[in-house]
């Protein structure tokens, strides 16, 4: 019996360090019922990209006096592609800005004790860590370390592109 205990636990502590990038990030299928949107804007990094953000309640309810949004923050971003013309060109509108299309994924952040350990160095950034899902739900095969090296510049704002926008919606509770 104590063969099997040890051999048991031996198994669970590889397989929790096996864990990688965005292995512990659930899909927040209630994220249209229980989140708040708080932001919709053309991807500055993706030219063919739209962008609807969404955050939880815990990410609206304050920030630490490092201005880090607390741990069990989930931001969920819609990435939309663009409408195109016949040449391949993005069509925008009247305003400028790019025409959704098709919802082709969903990027979620959640900031979780421990994350950065989980990234190459320098791509911890403050625990946020990252997973992307297809449409229905299913796990989307990305390279998670892309999204933690475009955030990791990121030092002032927590990582965050969004972070004005997610202050300005806590300033309105």
């Amino acid at each position: 019996m104590k063969k099997i205990l040890t051999l048991t636990a031996g198994i669970l502590s590889t397989s929790l360090c096996l864990a990688g990038p965005g292995d512990e990030v659930d899909f927040p299928a209630d994220y249209l019922t229980n989140f708040t949107p708080y932001m919709s804007v053309d991807r500055t990094q993706n030219p063919d990209q739209h962008i609807r953000l969404y955050i939880n309640d815990k990410g609206l309810s304050g920030t630490d006096d490092k201005g880090q949004l607390p741990y069990g923050t989930v931001i969920v971003g819609e990435v939309y592609k663009v409408q195109k013309d016949a040449d391949g060109k993005v069509i925008e509108s009247t305003l400028g800005q790019r025409l959704v299309n098709k919802l082709a994924l969903l990027a979620v952040m959640e900031r979780r004790e421990g994350a950065a350990a989980e990234y190459p160095e320098g791509m911890g950034n403050d625990d946020w860590d990252f997973a992307a899902f297809k449409p229905n739900g299913d796990r989307a095969n990305k390279d998670l370390t892309q999204c933690a090296a475009c955030h990791a510049p990121y030092k002032d704002s927590h990582h965050l592109f969004s972070y004005q926008h997610i202050i300005a919606e806590q300033n309105k509770k």
